[in-house]
């Protein structure tokens, strides 16, 4: 593979000085690299720019938009196609050579990337967790992240996580792997899955109260792979038990047994996130979804309200 291939880099950071040279490593064959920085205070910037990636500064207004749909907005890519990648992910020779291929097949306007999930050093083969697909390299003016109805939820972070990529038009599927490997300790992924759990428990709560965003990926059992999720995820909220559920199905019936210690661990952290999510979700519909938060030393209600202009 010789030159650089057109395709504009998009890394969503913040205090990601453990991740950065390894992914920023897998990234030398891309013409371009923007990273979206929230004020790091650890060696982020400086590591970033040492690779001559552009640092861009991104201030969170607390509603609407957060970091990546700001970033397709505003952000000056010189190319037609963007890549998506988290710091603590990793994109192969292989899986680069077919990303050049795949972009000059005029067919799709977006590719689905497989993740291959390690946790404490193990591929995490079994559980559900692969394949694991997500739609990261698409045309830049064509695709935005989803809106779920979590503006202003607190403590959630300034970065879209599970909302999904809505792109009108036909995408493909790439058969090379993308590799997702935190290099910190199992404390940043309990705090990480905290603050997840208050965006699920939100999501939860917006499901049960009808409050499906009209720019958000449908429910639809026959739909695509996220139209059938979100369709199972409408049963899923209801019924009880979700923790033991969940560890169920991911260590015995979906064999995340077969990962060893690493796979047990992984299990009964999900159970241990399935629950932190409903118990968010309960005190919610306790108070009809207006929270007292503390926020330094003053107490603020989070409630849905509309982002300022």
């Amino acid at each position: 593979m010789s030159g650089k291939i057109p395709i504009s880099v998009l890394i969503p950071a913040k205090n990601e000085q453990a991740n950065l040279p390894a992914c920023l490593n897998s990234l030398e064959p891309a013409d371009e690299i923007f990273l979206v920085d929230s004020q790091s205070s650890d060696r982020t910037v400086e590591i970033a720019e040492s690779y001559g990636a552009q640092v861009v500064q991104f201030h969170f207004n607390g509603y609407w938009p957060k970091k990546k749909n700001w970033s397709l907005e505003n952000l000056p890519f010189r190319n037609e196609w963007v890549l998506i990648v988290d710091c603590d992910e990793r994109i192969t020779p292989d899986l680069w050579e077919e990303m050049a291929e795949a972009i000059q097949n005029s067919e799709y306007n977006g590719y689905y990337l497989n993740r291959r999930v390690f946790f404490l050093g193990k591929w995490i083969r079994y559980g559900g967790k692969y394949p694991d697909w997500n739609l990261r390299l698409f045309r830049h003016r064509l695709g935005r992240y989803e809106n779920l109805g979590t503006e202003g939820v607190p403590n959630t972070g300034d970065n879209e996580v599970h909302e999904h990529v809505v792109l009108p038009a036909q995408v493909g599927y790439l058969k090379n792997d993308m590799i997702h490997e935190d290099f910190r300790d199992i404390y940043h992924w309990i705090e990480r899955h905290n603050r997840y759990s208050n965006w699920e428990a939100r999501v939860y709560y917006n499901l049960l109260s009808g409050k499906q965003q009209s720019d958000s990926i449908g429910a639809d059992f026959f739909g695509d792979a996220v139209q059938r999720k979100r369709f199972l995820k409408l049963i899923w909220v209801r019924l009880p038990g979700k923790p033991l559920l969940r560890f169920i199905w991911f260590y015995i019936i979906k064999l995340g047994l077969l990962d060893g210690r690493a796979g047990l661990i992984y299990a009964r952290l999900l159970s241990q996130y399935e629950y932190q999510i409903g118990v968010k979700l309960y005190e919610l519909r306790r108070f009809g979804g207006q929270l007292n938060v503390a926020v330094g030393d003053e107490k603020t209600t989070a409630t849905q309200k509309e982002p300022s202009q």
